[in-house]
């Protein structure tokens, strides 16, 4: 009984291992096509062509193309709002409030490439996500995290629906400009936009 227990486990954990690693080689597949062609251009053909899997394979993880490039773009927004809760949760002024997260975000456009490459040739499709829960979320994170401020004392008081939906909107279109020049770092866009929004910040605090 016990060896009939323990084969059924070592089946159902190859079964686990196998449909983890299809998901995995349709996950990478989509990373090179997506960052290649951009999503318009890539088809579900182009998909199961470059994971190796049949077609049927393919449909059993995921329905359409948008499901896999959903998937890619929550992976790296969950990784990205948790480093940006972690930066805010840690600043101890005005400033590193506001420097430490732009500083945070555009280096991990730089130094993500599979972030990058699904920014970089998908940019329209990612602003298109912004109402998704995994961009939307980020930017609701930050208004929560601005009233915080605001109750503390920390920053003055100010709009912060509006100032959330302002520093998210710059820090994307910020750093796919970025992404398009030779001559910027993410520490030169980070110093660019904290001069930015902080003379706001300042200028909101003295009306």
């Amino acid at each position: 009984m016990a060896a009939k227990q323990d084969a059924s486990s070592a089946s159902n954990g190859r079964r686990e291992a196998t449909k983890e690693r299809n998901r995995e080689l349709i996950l990478s597949a989509g990373r090179d096509v997506f960052a290649t062609v951009g999503y318009g251009g890539a088809t579900v053909r182009d998909l199961i062509r470059a994971s190796g899997l049949a077609t049927g394979t393919f449909y059993n993880y995921f329905p359409d193309k948008e499901s896999v490039f959903m998937a890619l773009v929550e992976s790296s927004a969950t990784e990205l709002r948790a480093k940006l809760a972690a930066s805010r949760a840690d600043a101890t002024s005005p400033e590193t409030f506001v420097s430490d997260g732009f500083l945070v975000f555009f280096t991990y456009l730089a130094n993500d490439p599979t972030f990058l490459g699904l920014l970089g040739r998908n940019a329209g499709d990612v602003r298109a996500l912004l109402d998704e829960p995994a961009l939307g979320g980020a930017v609701e994170e930050l208004d929560r995290d601005l009233r915080d401020a605001v109750d503390r004392g920390d920053i003055p008081k100010l709009d912060a629906d509006l100032m959330a939906a302002a520093m998210s909107g710059a820090a994307l279109e910020l750093g796919l400009r970025m992404l398009e020049r030779d001559d910027c770092t993410p520490e030169q866009a980070a110093r660019f936009a904290a001069d930015l929004f902080l003379g706001g910040i300042e200028r909101l605090g003295n009306p």
